[in-house]
């Protein structure tokens, strides 16, 4: 339930279940059942295109900077258009739909049109195309899923890894080399009867798409999401955001869609509660975060997400413009944050801004779920004076809580989660207990033990907790937040090292924006600069000794870190498309620099004793 100060919205109101064993597992779930919802997804595409076709489905900004637009009547006869082409090609299950390029309205429609005639697709991430030099994983995703053929906006950035990896599969795009058919063609295809008959054929167990997972340890595996989990979890998402019912959602995204969270769960909520989705060619990045800054000029969303780095460049930007702030927070029912922890500065300032403006508090808010789970699982929706409960399960789903080294290991089983990966029974078994619970590799701890209804937070995850020297065991997950808090915005996320050591280190992600602010003159000095400057590693110093003075145990003090001067790498796996950082892959591959932090090395600042 929201407090007084929060702005009227219409969420879920659910209540909770829990059953206690006599070996210490704990299952937690909603009362209430979860909801009728369709066969397939392509029943909702329907329904809006009779009901609602001049409504606007996608929008993207064109070469002219204006908004080009595709209506729900507009999707509807596109993408069967498509499905013929791709019948056409003899696509199917076995031979699905490869996506190379980013967001877009063309990418949209060729995904829905393969699912509409009950041919999978898998968007991948373009650097597995466009920044890998081996093609590695690219290729390991073609022989885990032997495609038919491959679909690129702009074909001829592509062309060198098609030719490399897809050299003789038909190649599908808006324009650009060695084209099977022009987009136009494409999308006027003749439609024959076969069409809806394939349609018809699909159902709950159809395949839908293939997502795949980052493949930080090998080849990124293939996970099956099928028609019944896309949408049993799209009734999840509908009962918790329970007022899309009476306004349909309005959008500004730009998270990947090779990525579950945006590629899914936005894309689909979207299509099944008749919104709009705009496309943010926008990026957190302090070059691209202008672009997403002058499309919420134009687009003022119902509903929001952003990673907290995200938030901290638009809290800056609406500091300086209450004009900006005003039009993100006109229509603002729900912010959403995920692929970090966020620090106590960055919600409150939200809180204060969206107040600022409405009079009342915009609902703050984030969940847990993961590919396997399509991704909707967990979700926290009840005012909170701190962030990172990540809320109770979703109706339909069963929350298993395993004790394992004084913590409990969070499992899941419901409609929406995967059957498995895909050609990998060995993988797909390990994946699951003997009660058929997806193992999903976090920790969780109560937000009060004595009831499950007020969530849960994040307590990490299982494989990235390690034992100090001492024996004891450090927490990994919700140290990287405390200590990201801390820092006061200074680091965009941290690294926890110290395994087999007396004393934690952390390998600090800069965030360029706040220490240039720390920094005299900072903007105009380049990252080593900046970062070797003195009156940043003062101010980092210092902060960590008024942190490590009430941290606690030795599990909780980091006396030493290091900011990293080279950017974290995607296609090494070090971070994910929606800027999480991968803690196993940066400590694997930048060993040298952890190991550095239990040293002298002049980089290492080291907490200082807080002056009485």
């Amino acid at each position: 339930m929201q407090d007084a100060t929060s702005r009227d919205t219409l969420f879920w109101q659910p209540e909770i279940l829990s059953e206690t064993r006599d070996d210490g597992t704990i299952y937690v779930w909603q009362k209430d059942p979860l909801p009728a919802y369709p066969d397939r997804l392509s029943d909702k595409i329907a329904h809006w295109a009779s009901v609602a076709p001049d409504r606007v489905w996608m929008a993207e900004r064109g070469p002219d900077d204006a908004w080009r637009k595709v209506t729900y009547g507009e999707m509807f006869a596109q993408i069967r258009a498509i499905g013929q082409r791709l019948l056409d090609l003899d696509l199917s299950t076995d031979r699905p739909l490869v996506i190379l390029s980013g967001n877009s309205i063309a990418h949209g429609l060729m995904a829905l049109g393969a699912q509409y005639v009950g041919i999978p697709s898998a968007a991948l991430a373009p650097a597995y195309a466009l920044v890998s030099g081996d093609y590695a994983k690219l290729k390991g995703i073609r022989d885990q899923i032997t495609p038919g053929a491959v679909f690129a906006d702009t074909l001829d950035p592509f062309l060198p890894a098609i030719e490399e990896v897809f050299p003789d599969l038909p190649r599908l795009a808006v324009d650009g080399t060695g084209l099977a058919v022009s987009w136009d063609d494409l999308v006027t295809t003749p439609i024959t009867p076969s069409v809806d008959a394939a349609n018809a054929e699909t159902g709950p167990d159809t395949v839908a798409k293939f997502m795949f997972t980052s493949g930080t340890t090998g080849s990124p595996k293939a996970v099956i999401l099928t028609q019944r989990m896309m949408c049993a979890n799209m009734a999840m998402v509908a009962d918790c955001f329970a007022f899309f019912r009476d306004e349909p959602p309005v959008l500004l995204d730009w998270a990947p869609w090779n990525h579950v969270a945006s590629g899914t769960k936005v894309f689909n909520l979207t299509i099944y509660n008749g919104g709009t989705y705009h496309i943010d060619q926008g990026k957190p990045t302090p070059k691209l975060i202008g672009e997403t800054i002058r499309n919420l000029r134009d687009v003022s969303p119902n509903w929001y997400f952003n990673v907290p780095v995200g938030y901290e460049m638009l809290i800056t930007a609406m500091k300086e413009d209450k004009s900006l702030a005003e039009c993100f927070f006109r229509n603002a029912k729900l912010m959403m944050y995920a692929g970090a922890a966020m620090a106590q500065h960055t919600w409150e300032d939200l809180g204060r801004l969206s107040k600022e403006v409405t009079g009342k508090r915009v609902t703050l808010s984030t969940g847990l779920g993961a590919t396997e789970t399509t991704p909707f699982a967990l979700q926290q929706i009840e005012y909170q004076e701190t962030p990172g409960n990540v809320g109770v399960p979703s109706k339909g789903l069963t929350l298993k809580l395993v004790p394992n080294e004084g913590k409990f290991e969070a499992r899941l089983k419901g409609p929406s989660v995967t059957p498995g990966y895909w050609r990998n029974d060995k993988l797909t078994a390990e994946a699951f207990d003997d009660e058929g619970f997806y193992c999903l590799g976090d920790a969780l701890r109560f937000a009060d033990e004595s009831d499950p209804s007020k969530g849960f937070f994040f307590d990490g995850r299982v494989a990235e907790n390690f034992k100090m020297a001492t024996g004891t065991w450090v927490a990994v997950g919700a140290l990287r937040g405390k200590l990201n808090n801390a820092l006061e915005g200074l680091a965009a996320d941290v690294v926890i090292a110290g395994e087999g050591h007396e004393e934690l280190g952390a390998l600090l992600v800069p965030f360029r924006p706040a220490i240039e602010k720390v920094v005299p003159n900072g903007a105009s000095l380049s990252d080593t600069e900046l970062l070797a400057h003195p009156a940043l590693r003062d101010r980092v110093e210092t902060l960590l000794g008024t942190y490590n003075k009430t941290a606690g145990g030795s599990s909780l003090r980091v006396p030493h870190v290091r900011f990293l001067e080279e950017p974290l790498s995607l296609d090494l796996g070090e971070v994910t498309d929606k800027g999480s950082v991968n803690q196993r892959a940066v400590l694997r591959l930048r060993a040298d620099l952890a190991d550095s932090l239990f040293t002298d090395a002049p980089e290492v600042m080291h907490s200082r004793k807080p002056a009485i």
